[in-house]
């Protein structure tokens, strides 16, 4: 008999957790303060979320980061091939929804932490993408009066 559905589930969360925990040890190291970690700025619409919204002390920048773990790097496969043109369209949406619940106007940047390993990895590898373009220029400072 197959193995149900919720199992894989519970692993893929399981997974995603043990990410997001690495990224999060990692941003510290690195001088970051985590303010918030799986933020969802819209009660209404569970695919809004934020992994992860730090502070770069060093640079007086929020940073709002997308974690990605993988089970382990492809040569083949391309940086941010999880963040697809949906999901780039929903962080907009869950940030400009952030932004406004907490009156944030200055400055912002998008990261994207990608975690290649599992939760048996003794050192996973870590790429951490900083800067990443979600909005036009065109886009990025529009006034939420």
């Amino acid at each position: 008999m197959a193995s149900p559905r919720p199992d894989f589930n519970n692993r893929s969360v399981a997974h995603g957790n043990w990410g997001e925990n690495v990224a999060t040890d990692f941003l510290r190291l690195h001088g970051y303060e985590i303010l918030e970690r799986n933020s969802r700025p819209c009660r209404f619409d569970h695919r809004l979320e934020i992994d992860i919204v730090a502070y770069e002390i060093s640079t007086d920048t929020l940073v709002f980061v997308e974690v990605k773990q993988h089970s382990a790097r492809s040569g083949t496969q391309r940086r941010l091939r999880s963040v697809n043109r949906n999901k780039r369209k929903n962080l907009r949406v869950a940030f400009n929804t952030w932004r406004r619940a907490n009156a944030w106007e200055t400055g912002y940047r998008f990261d994207v932490i990608e975690i290649y390993g599992t939760p048996l990895t003794a050192n996973p590898e870590i790429d951490h993408i900083q800067n990443i373009q979600l909005f036009t220029p065109q886009q990025k400072f529009v006034k939420w009066d």
